[in-house]
């Protein structure tokens, strides 16, 4: 994965992102979820890097990126914050302006980016994610019962040690024929870390202390994505059973969004690779609704 690729630290301020990019042509950022790291976009990368600049990072907070300083709020772990650190790293490779993919909890970087720097992305793609506040506010049984780790994870010190205590029995859904074994070894040296495993639960805390509010403000004054946007879902993942119907919901925070469901289990990136890299195609070089059908 990642043939022709450049691995770089890259200093935006905070700290250091570690990144790998190449290609040539417009700019895309590639945003991981929980628990990935940027090697979950390897093959995606590749596919788009004959016609793109692919950028893919490790968030803030994340494998080998830089550990936001801890706060009372989680602050430091916002959205917000982790937006700026990407879009100064978007200038410091030379992308004043750029699209930007985020999957899982790499979207709701993607989607305050896009919101916070409309000047900066020109498309959002969100796969698998919806805003926070309508994560929590959307909230029932089911919810508390799938995706109980959210909750969890809020609380002080207690996921760390139950993480810490065996990190392969924690995340014991990993696999080398998945992922790649570059990316599932780097993966597993990772999850060994407490720094990075504290981190990654801080993501969380942030969305439940300031991201929400983030949202909040945002929905009050009427403020909205203006940049047209693509909605995805895996289709053997539960967030089209837990949500309905994700265009709509997304309608309310941007105004221009089409979306649909690509066959694949939570990590597309890994599981169907081609038919994500071709939706995000699509959609960079044509905003006609007609492709999407």
């Amino acid at each position: 994965m990642f043939q022709g690729f450049s691995l770089d630290s890259v200093d935006v301020g905070p700290g250091l992102l570690r990144v790998r990019h190449g290609g040539s042509g417009p700019a895309v950022l590639l945003l991981h979820g929980h628990p990935r790291t940027h090697m979950t976009w390897g093959k995606v990368a590749e596919l788009l890097a004959p016609d793109y600049s692919v950028v893919c990072p490790d968030l803030p907070g994340f494998g080998r990126s830089y550990q936001p300083a801890d706060a009372p709020d989680s602050s430091n772990s916002s959205k917000r914050a982790k937006a700026e650190a990407l879009v100064a790293l978007m200038r410091r490779l030379g992308h004043e302006n750029f699209a930007v993919v985020g999957h899982d909890r790499g979207s709701l970087t993607a989607f305050r980016m896009a919101m916070d720097h409309p000047d900066r992305v020109q498309k959002l793609v969100i796969a698998d994610g919806i805003p926070v506040i309508e994560h929590l506010e959307r909230a029932d049984w089911k919810f508390a019962r799938d995706w109980y780790h959210w909750f969890f994870f809020a609380q002080p010190e207690k996921p760390e040690r139950a993480i810490m205590a065996d990190p392969l029995s924690w995340y014991d859904k990993l696999s080398p024929e998945l992922m790649g074994r570059a990316a599932y070894d780097d993966l597993i040296d990772i999850i060994h870390d407490p720094a990075v495993i504290h981190g990654m639960i801080e993501d969380y805390r942030a969305g439940l202390s300031i991201d929400h509010r983030h949202d909040r403000e945002d929905r009050d004054t009427g403020r909205k994505v203006i940049c047209p946007m693509l909605c995805l879902w895996s289709l053997r993942d539960d967030m089209e059973q837990i949500y309905g119907d994700l265009v709509a919901i997304w309608r309310n925070w941007a105004e221009d969004v089409r979306g649909f469901g690509i066959d694949s289990g939570h990590h597309v990136a890994e599981e169907n690779p081609q038919a994500l890299s071709q939706a995000i195609r699509k959609f960079l070089e044509n905003d006609s609704d007609s492709i999407w059908t």
